[in-house]
């Protein structure tokens, strides 16, 4: 009876339940609060964040660029929606197309101007003023004609060359070929699109299923934590019962 006293010696032993209660987990949200924030979303769609990625050479790391997430939001010009930048690549292509026609159309009047110039100088190298001067003056005026012949043919033969090797391939760019790759290519990036869209959806039904479970995990959580304060207290009312019937 003296060994069961001096095991119970105090009741206060019983009154921190810290002594017999289990360390509760961490708060989930605190958990979460922890962890360090490794991406980012644009468009729905998730990056990693600068250097937290796999080990790839961006060409503007400082920067959300085409050439590396082809991504990035375009304001629309009325502020009401965004648009993603794939349309904004496609807007762009489509334009390509009056591009083209306005840089022929330049070139082509630069032809124009090197043929008129080049007709011009042909026409003066041909002038019969001074023909029948002698001597020195008339070989110099014979030169100067000669020069102005041979000017009006650099210009003539520049004016051919924009047309064969500029104005030409800017006429044939969007030719029949190009179209057939062009179509290819549209079927391609639209199936991809497409591919993108699905796992974009499963994405989100994902994240949706893990936030349903999450809760599902907080709330199981917080029941084992009233259990184990319940049980803590059976446990310590029995204890204080088995001192006091001891001591008696």
């Amino acid at each position: 009876m003296m060994k069961m006293e001096a095991s119970f010696d105090t009741e206060e032993s019983f009154d921190d339940p810290s002594c017999l209660a289990p360390q509760a987990p961490s708060s989930p949200a605190k958990r979460t609060n922890e962890v360090k924030e490794t991406k980012t979303t644009i468009n729905g769609v998730t990056f990693p964040l600068p250097g937290e990625g796999p080990e790839q050479q961006l060409l503007k790391p400082n920067e959300w660029s085409y050439c590396d997430y082809f991504w990035t939001d375009k304001k629309d010009p009325q502020g009401a929606t965004s648009v993603v930048g794939f349309e904004v690549l496609v807007q762009k292509q489509l334009k390509g197309k009056q591009m083209q026609k306005e840089m022929s159309e330049f070139i082509h009047e630069r032809i124009k101007i090197e043929e008129e110039y080049a007709k011009n100088l042909s026409k003066l190298s041909l002038s019969p003023l001074a023909a029948q001067e002698e001597g020195t003056l008339g070989e110099a005026w014979t030169q100067l004609k000669k020069s102005l012949h041979d000017e009006a043919e650099v210009h003539l033969k520049f004016s051919n060359k924009l047309h064969s090797e500029v104005e030409k391939p800017l006429l044939t760019f969007r030719g029949d070929g190009f179209k057939k790759d062009l179509k290819k290519y549209e079927h391609q990036l639209a199936d991809l699109r497409k591919q993108l869209t699905s796992r974009y959806a499963g994405v989100e039904k994902a994240r949706k299923a893990l936030a349903d479970r999450q809760k599902d995990l907080d709330l199981k959580t917080q029941q084992l934590e009233v259990k184990l304060s319940n049980k803590t207290e059976e446990d310590i009312k029995k204890a204080r019962r088995k001192s006091t019937q001891g001591t008696t």
